[in-house]
């Protein structure tokens, strides 16, 4: 289990650290250039899902956190389960990186709105007097990594999008959404390792049954 919990911690840790600098160090739509025009630091915040995608207003909102939250039980729930029963160490890292990129999130949208102030043309104050900005579960997830590493027209002869203009990579987003991506990623990745070695658990067992039995 130290492995699983490791990796939960050093994600939370590094993702709600360098959200906090974000949010008392910048204000919103501040920028900085890390690697010419393909690698930027922008503050911005949205009140959806992962990659800054938006979902149906302030009830849209409620639904995610609580949706959020419910998930990340489930999640939990299956993880204790890969651990108990010895599961694929690949599987078993994949969901923990999912577990903790979702409750970098959760924390976000929970507590932000009550214990920061709105960073609208100024910087954040942590725990303001006045209280923060927005209520529980209301909050907004900080994003803040931009990688604009392609821009440029669409072809003319493209269907639908011939001659707009496009950029690639265009979300912003941050650690505890890579964090889940590079799970599912795993999951993908070595899925033919992963899923071959529960089918040999299996055919063993199977094998095992004596033939009175069957």
């Amino acid at each position: 289990m130290k492995r699983p919990i490791l990796i939960i911690f050093l994600v939370l840790l590094f993702d709600q650290t360098l959200k906090f600098w974000i949010k008392t160090n910048m204000y919103l739509g501040q920028e900085f250039h890390i690697a010419g025009d393909w690698f930027i630091i922008h503050f911005t915040e949205n009140n959806g899902m992962a990659f800054g995608m938006e979902f149906a207003g302030e009830f849209g909102k409620l639904f995610l956190s609580v949706f959020r939250i419910i998930a990340v039980c489930g999640i939990g729930w299956y993880l204790n389960h890969l651990v108990k029963h010895k599961a694929h160490y690949m599987l078993v890292t994949a969901i923990a990186l999912i577990f903790a990129g979702a409750m970098g999130n959760i924390l976000d949208s929970t507590f932000y709105g009550m214990i920061f102030s709105a960073s609208d043309f100024q910087l954040a104050q942590l725990f303001p007097p006045e209280g923060g900005y927005s209520s529980f579960l209301h909050g907004k997830v900080v994003d803040m990594f931009y990688f604009p590493v392609l821009k440029g027209n669409f072809p003319d002869w493209m269907p639908i999008w011939g001659g707009e203009y496009f950029i690639f990579f265009r979300p912003v987003f941050n650690i505890a959404d890579s964090s889940i991506s590079i799970g599912v990623g795993l999951i993908i990745f070595f899925q033919s390792i992963i899923f071959r070695e529960k089918k040999d658990e299996v055919s063993e067992t199977n094998n095992q049954i004596p033939v009175s039995e069957v």
